[in-house]
């Protein structure tokens, strides 16, 4: 008896690790001209944007894009522009999923958008503080979270203090292009 209770312990301790391994999340590499940013993403939680982030890097979309915009002490945003500041054409948008309980904590990422809720479609954000203003609120949609960075975030805080100028009509733009040449699935290269 002993040595059957043995046995399905053993099996059962052997089927919950082949489980945890199949809900392991998503991870993306970003990889930068000023280091290695690696994200892990969050599709129980925000399953539309995630989907839609892998789409982007799954297509190639990222690669040779730019941080366009850094704000010191607040974030950077990437992930639509080349380095001549050209926007790149993308899909349509993907709908508001802030309201996920994920909030807009430092190191997390989140999707860039226009101050209509559902507009977001290519461009990100990696928080560099905590940023409770860009949080769901009541009566006001926010900036959906869908991940977080899990290695790199003295990347993030690198890029962050880079010094910025006006290129064009785009402000907070680094004066060195800061670029993402190459973004892929991890294990996936």
């Amino acid at each position: 008896m002993r040595h059957i209770l043995l046995s399905l312990c053993l099996m059962l301790t052997a089927a919950f690790s082949h489980a945890e391994a199949e809900q392991v999340n998503p991870q993306v590499i970003l990889q930068t001209s000023q280091g290695t940013i690696e994200l892990e993403l969050f599709p129980e939680q925000a399953p539309e944007t995630v989907a839609n982030f892998l789409t982007y890097v799954d297509d190639g979309f990222y690669n040779n894009t730019i941080f366009h915009r850094v704000i010191r002490g607040f974030m950077i945003q990437g992930g639509g522009f080349t380095a001549d500041l050209d926007r790149k054409v993308t899909r349509a948008p993907v709908r508001n999923e802030s309201n996920n309980g994920l909030a807009n904590l430092q190191g997390t990422i989140a999707m860039a958008r226009t101050s209509n809720p559902d507009s977001a479609t290519a461009q990100f954000f990696i928080n560099a503080a905590d940023n409770p203003m860009l949080n769901l609120r009541p009566g006001r949609m926010g900036y959906t979270v869908f991940g977080r960075v899990v290695n790199g975030m003295d990347v993030v805080i690198k890029i962050n203090n880079l010094p910025t100028m006006m290129k064009g009509s785009h402000r907070d733009v680094p004066e060195q292009d800061v670029t993402i040449e190459k973004a892929f699935r991890k294990n996936a290269q």
